[in-house]
């Protein structure tokens, strides 16, 4: 039995974010579902069938998150060919037409970005392998991706200013591991540098009563 005319003709359709995160559940090879998104698509074949999903949400790394840049969080499809680079193009369409101006995302050692480079994007650096991704102020559970190599990419608009220089998300929480960020002395927890570039004595207003109260009496 021959297939219909055009049964695998790609087209792209909006997603539910509990759909698109039941998608991944079940086929990404790696990663679990993100912990939100803005926009999630879907495409299917001319006969509706659902062959992969793309959920794209607000950049992991703090200093990219500037308000014109989004990240393609999580992509995963059951191999259907061209499904990932559609949907990379599709997300960089829908959120260029939201007035973006860059989308990123990452892909693992081992991962040629073949989809990518096909849907216009280009890669910005090869990203060293981390131990893990746990730190004192921000806990996380082991994710099975931990010291393995990353690749930035990029798609931007010809306006879009140049992302800034790529640091580590978690040098802060790095720092404090090893004890050379100072803590606060009610709470404990490592504070961070303020505008004028000193260390504050108190991680909040709220330590720093606490902290006087205790003084003075």
């Amino acid at each position: 039995m021959t297939a219909p005319p055009n049964a695998h003709r790609l087209h792209i359709r909006p997603m539910k974010w509990k759909a698109a995160c039941a998608y991944v559940e079940a086929h990404h090879r790696h990663h679990a579902p993100p912990q939100g998104h803005q926009f999630s698509l879907g495409v299917q074949t001319s006969d509706g069938r659902l062959v992969g999903v793309a959920i794209v949400g607000r950049p992991v790394n703090r200093h990219f998150d500037n308000g014109l840049t989004i990240e393609v969080t999580r992509v995963a499809t059951d191999g259907t060919t061209n499904a990932c680079s559609a949907l990379y193009a599709a997300a960089w369409r829908t959120a260029r037409s939201a007035g973006y101006r860059r989308a990123i995302t990452y892909t693992q050692d081992g991962e040629g970005g073949a989809s990518l480079r096909a849907a216009g994007w280009r890669k910005v650096a090869d990203l060293p392998a981390r131990p893990g991704w746990d730190a004192p102020s921000r806990p996380r559970r082991t994710l099975g991706t931990e010291n393995v190599a990353r690749a930035l990419w990029e798609i931007t608009t010809h306006d879009a200013t140049p992302l800034p220089a790529l640091r580590d998300e978690t040098r802060d929480e790095t720092r404090a591991a090893r004890g050379s960020c100072k803590r606060c002395p009610e709470c404990k927890r490592p504070i961070t540098s303020a505008s004028t570039g000193r260390p504050p004595r108190y991680c909040s207003p709220a330590c720093r009563q606490r902290g006087y109260r205790r003084r003075t009496n």
